[in-house]
């Protein structure tokens, strides 16, 4: 189906302001704390079929925002989409994982604790980052992808505002980025893949605004430098490119054959299955109280709070991140008992003193409040949203 190309820019605005007290953060701040936020309605026909209307708020492809873990979940995808494109017999994602080292500032791995094998693999790398935003699952994915090949794969989709360029959380910077590791796959003792060292030279120039923010960072020696911090060498993930991967895992019959995602449909599955569980669900990977919870990565809606009682008939199938004061989270909600459902993105950031890299960053005070705040609000007005056709929702309806 046709895809709609400006969403509405008037909605979103008057329903925040109608809601000041919610808001009254972001409405009295100078640059609104970099909200975005993209909300699309579904509506769905006799034989079910989704048809989308989306609204705006603040919404700039131009106006950069650092995507933080948010750029796992299309790295995900494109591990799942290379297992089948390599077509190896014995190389699925259960195989065996051993990632080698070959450069400067890589790291190997042999041994994963948290599996019920306690050895690793792209189906127990993939269950942490979808579960808990596992930084080094995604480290791994990253590697056995490779730069190279993410970056085609954006391309492919159209995601041209996109690039992912570099693993998280390890100081991955300069040439290190463009070098990924060698990689062994087995079944039992047997080699069936091998993936040397890549190399990606290109660069993937873009320039948005916004790259340079702040009076001052503290270096990696925690040095206090007086000037602008620079993401000019980082991941970019713009908000409606974040909804159209997730439009696309979800409902990838409103695309062109040509344009969906090369997964089986038990991939499909597998992914929407540890996308809404919460992680306290989770047997293989393990994740406890008090460090983990229900709405432990839950943003919109639960604002991530440990001391939510989740509702039972609610599922979010989502990908949050946060990174130097911003939190994203990209999520379709759906109510099973209301059969209520909708798609909503958003952005913010609080960072009061401008100075990056000094975990001093408002969070809890500013940014998981609007995140709770918002997603609650949708989920109001969608209660009341009249509709002709009430969805069918049995594909996204898990034992867990």
């Amino acid at each position: 189906m046709a895809q709609q190309l400006q969403p509405d820019t008037i909605f979103l605005k008057n329903l925040i302001e109608s809601h000041r007290d919610l808001f009254e953060h972001i409405l009295n701040h100078p640059t609104h704390n970099e909200v975005q936020i993209l909300y699309t309605q579904i509506d769905r026909d006799k034989n079910n079929v989704p048809h989308f209307r989306s609204y705006s708020y603040r919404l700039n492809a131009n106006h950069y925002f650092y995507p933080a873990s948010t750029v796992k979940l299309p790295t995900t995808i494109f591990a799942l989409e290379k297992l089948d494109e390599l077509n190896i017999p014995g190389l699925t994602k259960d195989a065996v994982m051993i990632t080698d080292s070959a450069f400067a500032g890589q790291t190997k791995v042999k041994k994963d604790s948290t599996s019920k094998s306690g050895l690793p693999s792209i189906d127990n790398y993939i269950k942490k980052i979808l579960l808990v935003s596992d930084n080094d699952a995604y480290n791994r994915l990253y590697e056995f992808v490779g730069r190279a090949e993410i970056n085609q794969k954006l391309k492919k989709y159209d995601l041209n505002g996109t690039r992912i360029i570099g693993r998280l959380a390890v100081g991955d910077t300069g040439i290190n980025t463009k070098h990924t590791n060698p990689i062994d796959f087995y079944q039992g003792d047997k080699l069936v893949y091998h993936q040397p060292l890549q190399y990606d030279a290109k660069d993937y120039p873009m320039h948005p605004e916004n790259m340079l923010q702040g009076k001052g960072y503290l270096d990696r020696h925690d040095k206090l430098v007086m000037q602008p911090f620079d993401f000019s060498h980082n991941n970019i993930y713009p908000l409606a490119d974040q909804q159209m991967v997730l439009k696309r895992l979800l409902f990838p019959e409103t695309f062109p054959k040509d344009q969906q995602f090369n997964l089986t449909p038990e991939q499909y599955k597998f992914i929407y299955h540890y996308m809404s569980m919460w992680p306290t669900e989770s047997k293989h990977p393990t994740y406890d109280p008090p460090e983990y919870f229900p709405a432990y990565c839950k943003w919109l809606f639960y604002g991530g709070d440990s001391l939510a009682m989740v509702n039972p008939n609610i599922r979010i199938f989502n990908k949050i991140g946060d990174s130097y004061g911003y939190d994203i989270d990209n999520a379709y909600i759906v109510d099973f008992k209301t059969k209520t459902e909708f798609i909503l993105s958003a952005v913010v950031q609080s960072n009061d003193d401008g100075i990056y890299n000094d975990n001093k960053y408002e969070y809890k005070t500013v940014c998981l409040p609007f995140m709770k705040n918002l997603g609650q609000l949708i989920y109001q007005y969608e209660l009341n949203r009249k509709k002709e056709y009430l969805p069918d929702l049995k594909k996204f309806k898990f034992r867990y």
